[in-house]
C-alpha cells in the first residue's frame, strides 16, 4: 500500500518524498599546527572526524547544523584576531535597538 495519492491521467505523479543525501564527508584544508586543536573541538561537539596519515582532516556532516558548527570551529582557528575582534563587535551591536 502506497500512502502517496494515486496518479491522475495525462499529469505527472511528483515524489513528495525529496531524496536527500543523508551525510557528507569533506576533506578540511587547515594548517597542520591547528589540525589535532580543530579535531579535539569537534569531537567534543559530537561530529564525527578523523585525522588521515596524509596529514589532512576528514569531517563527516550529517545536518546543516554540524556544518555551520564545522565552519565556526575552523574560523576560531585560522581567523585572523582582527576578523574575530570585527565580528564580535558586530554581534554585539546587532541586538541593539537603532
Amino acid at each position: 500500500m502506497s500512502s502517496l495519492p494515486s496518479a491522475k491521467p495525462g499529469i505527472p505523479q511528483v515524489d513528495t518524498l525529496p531524496n536527500f543525501q543523508t551525510s557528507m564527508t569533506h576533506v578540511v584544508s587547515v594548517p597542520r599546527g591547528d589540525r589535532w586543536r580543530i579535531y579535539h573541538r569537534l569531537q567534543e561537539l559530537m561530529i564525527p572526524c578523523w585525522c588521515l596519515p596524509d596529514g589532512s582532516l576528514r569531517v563527516e556532516v550529517k545536518h546543516s547544523i554540524a556544518a555551520i558548527l564545522l565552519r565556526s570551529v575552523v574560523q576560531q582557528f585560522i581567523a585572523p584576531r582582527i576578523e574575530m575582534v570585527n565580528w564580535l563587535e558586530r554581534c554585539w551591536t546587532a541586538d541593539q535597538p537603532r
